[in-house]
């Protein structure tokens, strides 16, 4: 006998909408994705800062933050890139259970592991943000000097390079960095989070005077 057939999941007293019910918001996944220095972390900090103003309960998961810690055991293979996903994906599951709002700010470059990232659960709160910029622009950005190491071939498969990426075919939001400042961005993912019922109307009254 296998160890998962001896693992029974625990339910507590607690449940999600309770959590929620406190919060004032759904528990929700805002999934950043682009390439590297197309903006995704930038727009999630800031997004972080106008949502708590608003009073939400939120966390920020960072692709290089959670490499340091969760998935520091993990390079950047197809097959690790793959469970770097899964692996946030489950966070990211736990974190809608809490009633938090959790900003995912990765590459995430197939489109069959951010697929598999919202299906892990069937509660429809999942938002793909396409953080999208052309790869001449981010190389003009390249904030790390990650591109320029990529060219001079010390960095393998680095996407965008010499690694594929796999733009959302369908978005819930998408957002051209190379002609949208953050500030603009942010406002059109609180847009969206209002118009799609995600904050409640307080929050929303909260929203106006945050601006």
């Amino acid at each position: 006998m296998s160890t998962n057939e001896n693992l029974i999941w625990h339910e507590g007293t607690v449940s999600r909408k309770r959590r929620e019910a406190i919060n004032r918001h759904r528990g929700l996944t805002i999934w950043f994705t682009g390439l590297s220095g197309s903006g995704k972390s930038t727009i999630s900090v800031a997004l972080e800062e106008r949502l708590t103003n608003m009073g939400c309960r939120t966390y920020r998961l960072d692709g290089d933050n959670v490499r340091t810690g969760l998935n520091r055991d993990l390079s950047f293979t197809p097959e690790d890139r793959i469970e770097n996903i899964r692996r946030i994906g489950e966070v990211a599951k736990l974190f809608r259970d809490a009633g938090v709002i959790n900003l995912t700010a990765f590459i995430s470059p197939y489109r069959r592991d951010r697929e598999m990232a919202r299906a892990l659960s069937n509660d429809n709160d999942f938002v793909e943000v396409f953080v999208d910029a052309p790869l001449e622009v981010c190389e003009q950005r390249d904030p790390k000097g990650l591109y320029k190491k990529a060219r001079a071939g010390s960095i393998p498969n680095f996407t965008g390079i010499s690694a594929p990426y796999e733009p959302p075919e369908k978005p819930e939001v998408h957002l051209h960095t190379a002609d949208k400042d953050v500030n603009a961005c942010v406002d059109q993912l609180v847009d969206y989070l209002i118009t799609q019922g995600y904050l409640e109307s307080s929050l929303v009254a909260a929203a106006g005077s945050a601006r």
